[in-house]
């Protein structure tokens, strides 16, 4: 056995010993682990310097009771989190997370993922993640008014401008992010560049609410060209019916291929038509009702409970949007079977690694989340920029942006994949690239 695999089986062993329970975590940083070994091998210094065992352990986390009121009068008790993962390349950066779900191994594995994904956009931004396991669901405008009110008022002991910069992910959008935001603002005055993704009025960014779900299509799209296919006359199934599932159909639809089915946390629709994604808005954006009414306006639909994947309708691209692990073996030759040749994830981590494993094995074309669902981040840094400048820049200016830096990731994955070896595996490409950014702001700032 080589020395950089006995180094990679050392530190994992270590993880695992430290955060036995933390199943996220160990996955995510098993599958960063399982593509690092050719760059350990040509750059010995990293192993000299330790730094696998540095870059998996946070700078800091912090948790913290998150106590709030709710519309009948009751105090109730959630727990907030936040994980400063890496400042290496610049301040901590990354978003807030509301779902029951939330502990600290998801909080973790988001975070770390975060510090690759951040890397790949180029732009000067370290990795975090944090949250809560507060449920908006059901809850009534002042409900969530008043929880956000009080995560913020302790977490804005940690966070600041050019310290760390939170955004939304699952269960924070434009309304959690304008609360979060005022909290902020009455408690330390008016910072801007504090929170992204934040409503235009308050220094919000053109294009950031689409940016996700853009960006995760134009990443396909490079990946799609560089085999002489594209989006047109394509059946896309979209997993997922919030913010970057809602965009990502639009901008397939633009490009000329057809999203025939998406869903929700209890079912899902197929559209054979193409998804009507007004339709869609309205309901999740404006109504905040779920997936099956759609039906109720389009009867020619078809609505399902259970995973989009159990469709047996035949496609050829797959977004998965929703959540992670959503995808597991089972699913992903199920996939394979019904004529998928391309899988882009635009949620973090939703194929587990066995269905990643097949992808592989299959050679159809696989552009993980760290890649391809980059543009969220980097819009958010462009609002940074913005929010510097006391400037607001054009939503066209902003999508052109966004497009070269989709343009500029997937082809360090393509090429950084080719320099060392294994040409097409995007995974590894995307592992190495993020990391040797990091490892090298590493070892030139020392031990610290």
């Amino acid at each position: 056995m080589g020395e950089a695999k006995q180094y990679i089986q050392a530190v994992y062993q270590e993880v695992m010993e430290r955060d036995p329970h933390q199943t996220e975590f160990l996955q995510a940083v098993k599958e960063f682990f399982n593509s690092i070994e050719p760059v350990l091998e040509r750059h010995s210094q990293l192993m000299e310097e330790n730094i696998l065992s540095r870059i998996v352990e946070p700078e800091r986390i912090i948790q913290f009771r998150v106590p709030w009121t709710d519309a009948k009068g009751k105090t109730q008790v959630n727990r907030g989190f936040r994980v400063q993962f890496s400042s290496a390349i610049g301040p901590y950066k990354g978003g807030l997370r509301l779902h029951p779900s939330v502990n600290q191994s998801i909080v973790k594995f988001l975070g770390f993922e975060q510090i690759l994904k951040n890397s790949l956009t180029g732009l000067p931004i370290g990795g975090g993640k944090g949250g809560s396991d507060f449920d908006p669901k059901g809850k009534t405008d002042n409900e969530i008014m008043r929880f956000c009110q009080s995560f913020m008022t302790e977490l804005q002991k940690y966070i600041g401008p050019d310290t760390d910069v939170p955004a939304g992910d699952i269960g924070v959008g434009g309304r959690e992010i304008g609360y979060l935001f005022g909290q902020y603002k009455r408690l330390n005055g008016s910072h801007a560049g504090v929170l992204t993704g934040k409503p235009i009025p308050m220094g919000g960014s053109l294009a950031r609410t689409e940016a996700t779900g853009y960006g995760l299509v134009y990443f396909t799209e490079e990946m799609l060209k560089d085999t002489g296919k594209s989006f047109k006359n394509q059946k896309v199934v979209v997993s997922g019916s919030g913010n970057v599932a809602i965009y990502a159909i639009e901008k397939v639809h633009q490009l000329g291929g057809t999203v025939i089915a998406c869903s929700d946390s209890n079912g899902y629709i197929v559209d054979l038509e193409g998804i009507k994604i007004e339709t869609v808005k309205q309901l999740k954006e404006v109504e905040r009702k779920r997936i099956s009414e759609y039906v109720l306006e389009h009867p020619t639909a078809q609505y399902n409970e259970g995973s989009v994947w159990e469709i047996d309708e035949n496609y050829q691209i797959a977004l998965p949007s929703a959540t992670q692990n959503e995808i597991d073996g089972t699913i992903a030759t199920k996939m394979i079977d019904n004529g998928v040749y391309a899988v882009a994830e635009g949620a973090n981590m939703p194929s587990d690694l066995e269905a990643i494993e097949i992808y592989q094995n299959a050679g159809i074309l696989y552009g993980p989340a760290k890649a391809a669902n980059a543009g969220g981040v980097a819009v958010s840094a462009l609002e940074m920029s913005q929010n510097s400048l006391r400037l607001s820049w054009t939503f066209e200016e902003v999508d052109t942006r966004l497009k070269e830096i989709m343009t500029k990731i997937y082809l360090d994955c393509r090429d950084t994949a080719a320099e060392y070896g294994i040409p097409g595996d995007f995974v590894s490409g995307a592992n190495i690239a993020g990391f040797l950014k990091v490892s090298n702001a590493m070892i030139s700032q020392g031990v610290v």
